[in-house]
């Protein structure tokens, strides 16, 4: 069952986090929040989402307000750094804001940048984290196959621990994890999952090693691990660059998991200058518990009004769609 709009509306509030770099192309990450019987959700498709895809991640936000969510097998969770497309010179200030994280993701395939650019983060990277750090890289699909096989020959002597998203196309994972299988780097799929009608075709196609799920677009927690089961491959649970709230849900997935082998996508908090509660890595991890936003931050942090008029009225044509299901 899906709640009265009004429910919705009567909590809702739209905020506008500031970011320390650019990252996904925003300097400012917008999101609207609103609080449920089981708690705080949030409601953050990025904005350039058609009201069709939107509505997913308003299911997922109902389900984390409304409905108790699966049970944990975990208090905690592992996760990693999230490194930008900075230049190699700010690696360093970059990781120093991840506490204990033993796990970096560096972002890699910039528009405007070279694969030499990308050498050389992934190597600022492995200088700073040693040998014993995991390091893996994520191209958003931006490579065709045959950049894709030339950056991962480029990046392997940094022992890369997966590569994800290389390409866009499900068959350009399938024709690249065929060709670089020999050298021991497993591929991710990320987008091919959460953009897809059809998240189980990655596995289907043997495309991928693995999958990287978010709760807030696949639906809430509960879809997320039937596509898990159903896809019957590892996983690393990830964030869609939320608030703390989002981030909250995101490790309510990864504590329900049965099994967890890898750090998780979950400590971007510390990309934000600021947050509406404090989800920033301690020791290399995050609690599993919720996120209570804190009122002062809601105030501090509250989107213009004409940001919040534009995501109220989204939410209003996301809520007709579920609705109308």
């Amino acid at each position: 069952m899906i709640p009265p709009l009004a429910d919705l509306l009567d909590s809702a509030r739209v905020v506008s986090l500031p970011m320390h770099t650019r990252f996904r192309g925003v300097d400012t990450r917008e999101a609207l929040l609103f609080e449920g019987p089981e708690g705080w959700a949030e409601f953050s498709p990025f904005v350039e989402y058609e009201d069709a895809e939107a509505s997913t991640w308003l299911a997922a936000a109902i389900d984390f307000a409304w409905r108790p969510q699966p049970a944990p097998v975990r208090d905690g969770i592992r996760v990693n750094a999230t490194v930008p497309a900075v230049d190699a010179a700010r690696v360093p200030e970059v990781l120093a804001r991840f506490a204990g994280c033993r796990t970096a993701k560096v972002k890699v395939a910039e528009p405007g940048q070279s694969l030499a650019d990308d050498v050389a983060r992934v190597r600022a990277v492995r200088e700073i984290m040693g040998p014993e750090g995991r390091i893996r890289v994520d191209a958003n699909g931006l490579w065709n196959v045959d950049e894709a096989e030339h950056a991962v020959h480029a990046l392997a002597e940094f022992d890369l621990e997966y590569v994800e998203q290389p390409c866009a196309a499900v068959p350009e994972l399938a024709d690249l994890r065929r060709r670089v299988k020999y050298m021991g780097i497993p591929v991710a799929a990320d987008e091919s999952v959460r953009k897809s009608s059809d998240p189980l075709a990655v596995a289907r196609a043997k495309a991928a090693d693995l999958l990287v799920i978010k709760a807030q677009p696949l639906g809430g927690v509960t879809h997320a691990l039937q596509i898990v089961t159903a896809a019957g491959l590892p996983v690393v649970v990830s964030s869609a660059l939320d608030t703390a709230i989002g981030l909250s849900q995101g490790a309510a997935l990864a504590a329900a998991l049965p099994t967890l082998d890898y750090d998780c996508g979950l400590g971007t908090a510390s990309l934000f200058l600021d947050d509406v509660a404090d989800r920033r890595p301690v020791d290399g991890a995050i609690p599993a518990s919720r996120a209570v936003p804190d009122a002062a931050a809601l105030d501090r942090l509250a989107a213009s009004a004409d940001r919040r008029d534009w995501w109220l009225d989204r939410l209003r044509r996301c809520h007709e769609m579920l609705a109308a299901d």
